[in-house]
């Protein structure tokens, strides 16, 4: 059997692909059980965080094994596997346990060096336990990737490297001011009570917000976070869901991180917090339908340049700019002449814009830029209004009135927000970009030496551990000779007393561990070492060990196993 790791990662697959592929708390106890109904896998666990998806399995052969678990993935992620598999990547063996490791000291996050994955990892290990799961190799897989997280924090400065999501969030609202003098005079709404979600809490306090207001479908836990923030000497208070239209009047900063599948935080909620009228519905597919490629792909390039400012020379004289939800600046525009669209093909489907040389907005229907993948090449031909983190992170042309931070997948937050004057939007997709360019502190590479050696030592213990059934097995086999030999030896004499038969017995046995000593320590060595799993083959091969013997001893190691990690949860 073997360690393979079939997932998906921000640094794989774009947001959009990961926000639909995300997992439910159902969804992954389903995936689990169906990967061990397949005939590939005897064991597995998932690791589902805001931006990966990964399952892990030990599996017996390796084209069977990607394409079976390829499949469920898709099955259970709800995205059609065609579509999936581009963004797929595959580990196997010391590769995949090179990546968990990785992972857990957080060389692999978003924002590097974030030691929030740790706790995901263990939810993950503990996730396989309770279902049984998770067997002998992914149980000291996954303790050891712990293991490893923290010894990469404590021994080295990889924190220094990155800051927590909600931090580096929270950062990128700041908009290159300390979070510190930011949130000064602040008043903030955390929406959601799980971990991400009393982290951020945790983070707003320490920074100095004046108030936090905590809204959570469970009352209780919410109340429980205030009382946490209490002690600590900051002002809180708890809401029910139902109140948090009304508390996004009162607030300057809303944060959300809920499991939950649908928007928790419409357009509409947000513009009608600040008194605005709400954003224009989403285009008609049919409309949008009836473009043809390059004309759709056109468009799409002008409503980046739009939902950019980058049109806001037009002068539009009527009210169907504010229909179509267009937000305006003082930026300049390009000429129109330069715009790649087929005006008349557009004005056929009923889609016009203004700019110069452009006839005035007129959408029919109200076009959302949301809805249309945005690749921004005529716009990037145009001076840019500042941007801070990425597409969601914006910032708006007047002062910030409501700064949003979006830390869930699927998203809580509509993206269409950014729209709205006066709101500053950050959320994963914004701070995957955001983090990109970040620098990488010295102190990763130490981290990657550490997680080689890991690496190195897991392999080895694996490849010892493998072996040792088939020793045990043939010192059990000795053991029968040796008790063969002594009840022969006393059938034929019979007048020894005991302490001759005692010292009869010992002597044979002392000959035998002699023996056997050196054999099975250096066999053990050689199997620690890359390709020594045949020796265990040769070994029972050799002094032709029964299967079922060997196979018994694996059996008790397993349930030896499983005590012992059961009672480490």
């Amino acid at each position: 059997m073997s360690l393979l790791v079939v997932g998906l990662s921000h640094r794989s697959a774009p947001v959009s692909v990961l926000e639909r592929a995300s997992l439910s708390a159902d969804a992954q106890a389903k995936l689990l059980h169906d990967t061990l109904a397949a005939e590939p896998a005897a064991e597995a666990a998932v690791l589902a965080t805001c931006n990966r998806i990964e399952l892990y399995a030990d599996v017996d052969k390796f084209h069977a094994g990607v394409a079976e678990l390829s499949t469920l993935l898709a099955q259970h992620s709800g995205v059609g596997l065609e579509e999936l598999t581009p963004y797929l990547y595959v580990h196997y063996e010391d590769r995949a346990v090179h990546h968990l490791f990785s992972v857990a000291c957080g060389l692999d996050s978003m924002v590097v060096g974030e030691g929030q994955i740790l706790g995901q990892i263990k939810d993950t290990l503990a996730l396989g336990q309770e279902l049984h799961t998770a067997g002998r190799l992914l149980n000291d897989l996954f303790q050891q990737a712990l293991r490893v997280g923290k010894r990469a924090h404590s021994e080295t400065g990889i924190d220094r490297a990155g800051q927590s999501l909600v931090t580096f969030g929270l950062e990128q609202l700041a908009a290159g001011a300390s979070v510190e003098d930011w949130v000064k005079g602040k008043r903030a709404l955390v929406i959601g009570a799980g971990s991400m979600s009393s982290l951020a809490a945790a983070t707003l306090a320490r920074t100095g917000v004046d108030e936090i207001v905590v809204a959570n479908r469970t009352h209780a836990r919410a109340e429980r976070l205030v009382e946490i923030l209490g002690e600590a000497g900051t002002a809180a208070r708890a809401v029910a869901m139902a109140d948090v239209a009304r508390e996004l009047t009162r607030v300057d900063i809303a944060v959300s991180c809920t499991g939950a599948t649908g928007l928790v935080l419409t357009g509409e909620a947000v513009a009608t917090a600040l008194g605005l009228p709400p954003l224009a519905p989403a285009a008609d597919p049919a409309t949008v339908a009836r473009l043809s490629d390059a004309d759709r792909t056109a468009l799409a390039e002008v409503a980046a340049a739009e939902r950019a400012g980058l049109l806001a020379g037009a002068a539009v004289p009527d009210d169907a700019a504010n229909e179509a939800g267009a937000v305006r600046s003082e930026a300049p525009a390009p000429d129109a002449a330069g715009c790649p669209v087929d005006l008349a093909a557009l004005a056929d489907a009923g889609i016009t814009f203004a700019g110069p040389g452009v006839d005035a907005l007129n959408t029919a229907p109200a076009v959302d830029v949301n809805s249309l993948e945005l690749h921004g090449s005529w716009a990037e031909r145009a001076e840019r209004p500042q941007t801070g983190a990425g597409r969601g992170g914006a910032v708006p042309a007047g002062p910030v009135k409501l700064a949003l931070l979006d830390l869930a997948m699927p998203r809580d937050i509509d993206a269409a927000v950014h729209r709205i004057p006066g709101v500053r939007l950050v959320d994963i997709e914004s701070l995957a970009e955001a983090s990109a360019d970040a620098p990488m502190a010295a102190d990763v590479d130490q981290v990657r030496s550490i997680v080689s050696d890991e690496v190195a030592a897991f392999g080895a213990a694996q490849r010892a551990a493998h072996i040792t059934p088939t020793v045990v097995a043939l010192r059990a086999m000795a053991a029968e000779v040796v008790a063969g030999e002594v009840a022969r030896l006393e059938g034929r004499l019979p007048d020894l007393d005991d302490k001759q038969r005692s010292e009869v017995t010992q002597t044979v046995r002392r000959v035998v561990d002699k023996l056997l000593h050196a054999p099975t320590v250096r066999i053990k060595q050689l199997a620690a070492e890359p390709g020594g799993a045949g020796y265990a083959d040769a070994l029972r091969t050799l002094f032709d060990l029964d299967p079922e013997t060997v196979a018994a001893v694996s059996r008790a190691d397993l349930n030896d196993a499983d005590v012992k990690n059961r009672g480490r949860s």
